[in-house]
């Protein structure tokens, strides 16, 4: 099984914020960073638990400069096999998943993860936008996975409930609270 874990770097919430020119521009001065916790807690963790059952490779995929590879090396200690850093620094969603987009075309990915949000600005468009430029299946909000043979079987967070789908591979899903426990 070929897994990609798309991981981000967000501000530690304990860090004290300011902000430059103005009020118009973040000082990230002092800043802490960390692996944003939805991609780390649970879709790294459930890609690593799929690699110990299934056996195959978790590869997990960052785009920003060179102050993004601690975030990398934490990915590596808890358990993925390879880290890719994109070298460009990250100016809008879009950009973001075309970059990923390009990296993941034509390399085999089963499953695709990406957190359901991030905790700095509570965005939550990239893992639709990469799964529509990689024209593959999509699940957003995905609580639970379950995976045999060529297919998955999901339940995510809906409107007043849960549902289970039965999806496809290869498949971009959106991780939240439930897919894993978190590995320390």
């Amino acid at each position: 099984m070929k897994l990609l874990v798309c991981i981000s770097q967000a501000p530690d919430t304990t860090s004290r914020i300011a902000f430059t020119n103005d009020d118009r521009e973040f000082d990230s001065t002092g800043v802490q960073y960390i692996v944003n916790p939805y991609d780390e807690w649970f879709a790294l963790v459930r890609a690593i638990e799929l690699k110990e059952q299934h056996g195959g490779t978790v590869t997990t995929i960052t785009v920003g400069g060179p102050q993004c590879d601690p975030t990398i090396r934490k990915a590596l200690a808890i358990g993925a096999d390879d880290g890719v850093r994109i070298d460009s620094e990250p100016k809008d969603a879009m950009q973001v998943a075309r970059l990923i987009a390009e990296h993941a075309n034509g390399k085999g990915y089963d499953i695709i993860f990406c957190g359901k949000e991030t905790i700095d600005h509570n965005g939550a468009v990239v893992p639709a936008m990469l799964a529509e430029m990689l024209d593959c299946g999509f699940v957003a909000n995905a609580t639970h996975l379950e995976v045999s043979d060529a297919e998955a079987t999901v339940n995510r967070e809906a409107a007043g409930g849960e549902e289970s789908l039965t999806v496809k591979l290869p498949l971009v899903l959106s991780a939240a609270k439930g897919m894993a426990e978190q590995r320390i």
